[in-house]
């Protein structure tokens, strides 16, 4: 232990100087005997060393000298510990005050015994909804699996995958969403897959001849006669959206409305070609090769996905490389890659657009900001009929579904409000006669089940649209199936 007397002042954090600091190292006294050895200090060179006369103040390089911060008092001798210290000047005042308040023993009756691991769970995309129904229906040209999610009594939703996708990787974690479950109690969803795309799908025999875009869309006849559906609602993404187009130029009675999500209404063009064409031929010859996994990335998510959702691009990458079969996924591209265009037209005179060739049923047009598509939606967008259609860009997205949910299924439900499906009036008086669409949250939704069915008057679409509001009933969401005149209340 090192002794040090301090006359005059209280010692500070450093050494400190000019005439009135005075202060006497003990150095025959300790130093000789503890730390230096054999060595001998001068008169003159030991007060250089404790006096600061003079020059800046310099940092001390000889055994350290203990500073006391109390009254002047003499520390403890050698060998003896000291034990009421205090904080030092220097620190905070609030570093101070917390440190002072904590025990120093606080820690010495902690024991660590184990340490686990916990993980979130793992998004899979794997059939596991047990209210999905499947069922096989043939066509013209081969059988397609479609699963049936809902109570088929209820209006149809009919939906369509991308490239390399089925109804499960493409739709389920979007319909199981809650403000999608919530709405698709009153809906039917009957999902669509192309020919060899469901998950676990053997290879197609050599013979077999992939049906093109418009063979495609004529198989949707198929399935609407299977379960006798009258029309439909058609929800598309990609290469499906191009396919419920087709269908809707074909058999517009059959199609009340489109919700298309990246759809292309041209054909392809040589880079697209190049590349599709190198993708079927890897995928063919080699499999899912790494070329082939970063073009279906870059054609769902854009660029940039690795910095935006990490964890949702392995699962894809997963889903790609081990649930895909190669030799189908050639084919479904081959098919796309030499699609026809689509040959809609904006007709500018009002007397003349009910004969035009367009999409003359209402059209919700959505794409993603991040998306390699967005020039595709402005091209189809420019091409339909500005009166029945939307167009909307989701911010900070390319894959839509995945990455916006809540705000896709915000714009559907109010879409579906739109064509006189889902009608909310608010439950306070106003002095506005137009109808509100409440969200469907948890609470809301608990409160619309409650409603009586039994004071419910059935009316029909044309009635709801037409209808005063003073004559609806409150805190209701009326569901309109078309054309039969049938009313649900959530």
């Amino acid at each position: 232990m090192i002794t040090m007397v301090q006359t005059g002042i209280q010692a500070t954090g450093n050494m400190p100087s000019g005439i009135g600091s005075s202060y006497r190292s003990l150095a025959d006294d300790v130093y000789k005997t503890t730390t230096i050895e054999e060595n001998k200090f001068s008169v003159i060179e030991t007060m250089k060393r404790a006096f600061s006369l003079a020059g800046p103040q310099t940092r001390r390089s000889d055994p350290l000298i203990l500073r006391a911060q109390c009254e002047p008092r003499v520390v403890a001798a050698v060998g003896v510990a000291v034990r009421d210290r205090k904080m030092p000047a220097s620190a905070a005042a609030e570093e101070t005050a917390l440190l002072g308040t904590m025990p120093s023993d606080s820690m010495d009756d902690i024991e660590l015994k184990n340490i686990q691991l916990q993980f979130p769970t793992a998004r899979t995309l794997s059939r596991d909804d047990s209210s999905v129904f499947e069922e096989r229906v043939e066509t013209g040209k081969g059988s397609v699996l479609v699963a049936v999610q809902g109570n088929r009594s209820k209006p149809a939703i009919l939906t369509y995958h991308d490239l390399g996708l089925n109804y499960i990787s493409s739709f389920q974690a979007f319909f199981n969403y809650i403000d999608m479950r919530a709405l698709l109690e009153n809906f039917c969803v009957y999902h669509v897959n192309a020919p060899g795309q469901e998950e676990g799908a053997p290879a197609l025999p050599d013979d077999y001849v992939y049906p093109t875009m418009d063979e495609m869309a004529e198989q949707i006849s198929f399935v609407m006669s299977h379960f006798v559906l009258k029309n439909v609602i058609g929800f598309g993404v990609g290469a499906g959206a191009n396919v419920l187009a087709r269908f809707a130029l074909t058999h517009p009675e059959k199609v009340e409305a489109l919700c298309l999500i990246n759809c292309v209404s041209t054909q392809a063009g040589w880079i697209e070609w190049g590349y599709q064409k190198l993708n079927a031929r890897h995928l063919r010859n080699k499999g899912m090769t790494q070329a082939v996994l970063d073009y279906l990335m870059w054609h769902h998510f854009g660029r940039g996905t690795e910095d935006r959702n990490h964890d949702l691009v392995q699962v894809y990458k997963t889903y790609f490389e081990r649930h895909v079969n190669p030799t189908n996924l050639a084919l479904f591209i081959d098919s796309y890659v030499r699609r026809t265009d689509l040959n809609i037209v904006r007709e500018l005179e009002p007397s003349k657009r009910k004969n035009s060739n367009t999409l003359n049923m209402p059209v919700m047009n959505i794409t993603g900001a991040l998306s390699p598509h967005v020039e595709d939606t402005v091209t189809l967008n420019g091409r339909l009929d500005p009166t029945n259609s939307t167009w909307m860009k989701l911010q900070d997205c390319g894959m839509v579904l995945e990455e916006q949910p809540g705000k896709v299924s915000e714009s559907f439900r109010l879409f579906l409000q739109g064509q006189g499906y889902a009608v909310k009036l608010s439950r306070k008086r106003s002095t506005s006669t137009s109808a509100e669409v409440a969200p469907l949250t948890e609470n809301k939704m608990a409160i619309f089940r409650q409603t009586s069915l039994d004071g419910l008057n059935l009316t029909s679409k044309h009635q709801t649209r037409i209808s005063s509001p003073q004559h609806w009933s409150a805190s209701a969401i009326n569901i309109t199936e078309n054309p039969i005149s049938e009313a649900v209340v959530c």
